[in-house]
């Protein structure tokens, strides 16, 4: 055991926070912290790390145990690079390196007894460095950079040019590079892509020591955790498992306790029966054993109902207004910030029903599309059709419409003054403002507050055409489920942009994924792309330096996506006539314009090798083994890439004969 909490208990004035909260992590164990928002996980986090003291309780360290913790929001500025900020991470190894270039600068003008005593010093601290990693800690950065979304070119960054949500990124870099034998993270996830995620959940499995993780990211718990600690109504609750299983678990737990509260409640009702019944004889002897019960009545320990926070919002979506079957028609869209070109020529179709999410890594346009169909950005080129009947509803945290001097409460009554007083407070519970928040100024929140107002709105707003940007971020898993349901019973059209993957899971019937300037399209949820993901993406969105075709070949229209996912064997079961048609001739083409890259792309290697080959025949280089050496190579990484094309020629060749 390397980190025990007993009988921890905080309160704000008479406000409650914790009670009693008690539980124990393993070396090497990972763990996630969950609750409603305001439940106390950062509260706690902070307590374990001593910046804040509990009420009563104490948590107690493994002797010689290290820990490190990334808090939810970071501001360090200063003038260090990116770079610069993770390695110091490891200052006992940039210490000892420093020392070895000044010994060996010492040692270039020394000889005899001080050389000696130099070049023993160096041999001593070179084995340490050695121990340390030296050799290895600069590559190891690189990659927690790179897993992290950095690109190479942003290394030479200052912090004090870096966003909130960039700070919060390196901040975790440099955490992970310190190596600590606990590792306290609050919500890792919220500044990072679904790329970065994925690689956060690589390196987090194999982290040799133990993780205790608070998020609300529910497909990020699930493939990390083997414990999760709840903390409901201020008590802790700990379940073994991943978020999967505490979920199935808690919600048998509240069944039986449920059962027992009923089977008593039905016992109690049973003994007050006869009790009365007793007494009604008014006889000495009746009245005493009436008495007798009644005492043993009171003894009986009751088991309060067990509550759920929000178990009574439902909320409900519905468009006054139905549209046409086309709601959104994209053509050959292109955009480009300067030499930055995000995307050209992407083409895509929209129906009405569809509930699409648009995925990628940050910086690929994801925003950008959006803003261009909501009339924010201008397009370079290309062009977009709304449907007959279609009404957008479009939610960015950046573009928010609220009456700054209006409470919450008043901001969503006024702009549906038909809504009764109930129906309001549930649609505000449902984004986590209840109680007297209701009647906090819309001036007064944080940004992310305000932007649940404004997610609020536009829930109850007639638009049958939601345009979502992020619209999980500040909220918990509480209401991210209530979201979820909503969104699934929602008989309008949905595109939103996310990186919640089990919300995308949940919610998503088509995605488009943003990549190489390229949109590719699966006929699935979440679970769908993953398995489908590495197979079309190599087939229609190849990196350049393995196909050299232009990119436009590569574009995917949404009648050519659902062709792809069609030969990925993910056809709907019923389509028109036409749109088998069109999405067949769309298939053809891809499977065509592949063909031809790998053809190309064949030639080229070809004569690379032969070019190769008559290197080898040249005098000067026939007795230079260095030179022959770095031709095999070459010629050897031809060859394997070759390879690699003929299967995918075979791949597509059979795809057309077919």
């Amino acid at each position: 055991m390397v980190l025990s909490c007993q009988n921890i208990s905080k309160s704000y004035g008479t406000d409650e926070i914790l009670k009693d909260v008690s539980f124990h992590i393993e070396a090497g164990e990972k763990a996630a912290i969950v609750g409603v928002n305001g439940a106390g996980k950062s509260t706690l986090l902070k307590i374990i790390m001593q910046e804040e003291s509990p009420d009563a309780g104490l948590t107690v360290l493994a002797k010689n145990t290290s820990i490190g913790y990334l808090a939810q929001h970071q501001d360090h500025g200063g003038n260090r690079t990116i770079q610069e900020e993770v390695l110091s991470a490891r200052e006992d190894i940039l210490a000892a390196e420093q020392r070895l270039r000044e010994l060996e600068a010492q040692m270039a003008g020394c000889a005899g007894a001080a050389l000696d005593t130099l070049m023993e010093e160096y041999h001593r601290l070179s084995q340490e460095f050695d121990l340390l990693g030296g050799h290895t800690y600069r590559s190891e950065a690189t990659g927690v950079l790179k897993g992290l979304g950095f690109p190479e070119d942003d290394f030479d960054r200052r912090m004090d040019e870096l966003s909130g949500g960039q700070k919060t990124r390196v901040s975790l870099g440099r955490l992970l590079m310190t190596k600590p034998d606990i590792l306290l993270l609050d919500e890792p996830t919220n500044h990072l892509d679904i790329g970065s995620i994925r690689w956060l959940e690589g390196f987090l499995s194999g982290y040799r020591g133990a993780v205790i993780i608070v998020a609300h990211d529910r497909y990020f718990l699930d493939r990390i955790v083997t414990k999760v600690v709840e903390i409901s109504q201020h008590r802790a609750t700990v379940y073994q498992g991943n978020y999967t299983d505490f979920a199935k678990k808690k919600a048998k737990v509240r069944e039986d306790l449920l059962r027992q509260y009923y089977n008593q409640q039905r016992e109690i009702r049973h003994q007050e029966e006869v009790i009365a019944k007793l007494r009604s004889f008014n006889r000495e002897k009746s009245i005493k054993r009436a008495e007798s019960r009644e005492k043993l009545l009171n003894k009986i320990e009751r088991i309060e109902k067990p509550t759920e926070e929000n178990t009574d919002i439902h909320l409900t979506l519905e468009p006054d207004v139905t549209s046409g079957n086309d709601v959104l028609t994209v053509e050959n869209l292109a955009k480009a910030y300067g030499e930055n070109h995000l995307f050209t020529e992407l083409s895509f179709e929209i129906k009405r029903g569809e509930r699409v999410a648009l995925i990628g890594a940050n910086g690929t346009g994801k925003t950008t599309i959006l803003k261009i169909i909501n009339g924010l950005l201008d397009a370079d080129d290309g062009s977009m059709t709304l449907g007959a009947n279609v009404h957008i509803g479009y939610y960015d945290q950046e573009h928010q419409v609220l009456h700054m001097e209006k409470t919450i409460f008043e901001e969503i009554s006024d702009a549906y003054p038909t809504l009764d007083n109930t129906r309001i407070r549930n649609v505000l519970a449902a984004f986590l403002f209840t109680n007297d928040d209701v009647f906090k100024r819309i001036g007064d929140l944080s940004g992310g507050e305000r932007g649940r107002v404004s997610l609020a709105k536009l829930m109850l707003s007639d638009a049958n055409f939601l345009i979502l940007d992020e619209p999980t971020n500040h909220l918990d898993i509480t209401s991210k489920e209530i979201l979820e349901q909503a969104l699934c019973s929602y008989t309008g059209t949905v595109l939103f942009v996310s990186h919640d993957r089990y919300f995308i899971n949940q919610t998503a019937t088509r995605i488009l994924e943003l990549t190489a300037g390229t949109l590719i399209g699966y006929l699935g949820n979440y679970d769908y792309y993953m398995e489908k993901r590495e197979e079309l993406t190599r087939i229609y969105a190849a990196p350049p330096a393995r196909m050299s075709a232009s990119p436009a070949g590569t574009r995917a229209g949404s009648p050519a996506n659902e062709a792809d996912a069609d030969d990925a064997g993910a056809a709907p079961a019923a389509k028109t006539d036409w749109q088998q048609q069109k999405a067949e001739q769309a298939r053809i083409r891809k499977l065509e314009n592949g063909l031809k890259r790998a053809e190309e792309r064949i030639a080229e290697l070809e004569a690379a090798i032969a070019a190769i080959d008559g290197e080898f025949a040249r005098p000067e280089n026939a007795t230079n083994s260095a030179k022959l050496n770095e031709l095999t190579a070459k010629q050897e990484e031809y060859r394997t890439e070759l390879e690699t094309c003929y299967g995918t020629w075979e791949e597509l060749s059979l795809a057309l004969e077919g």
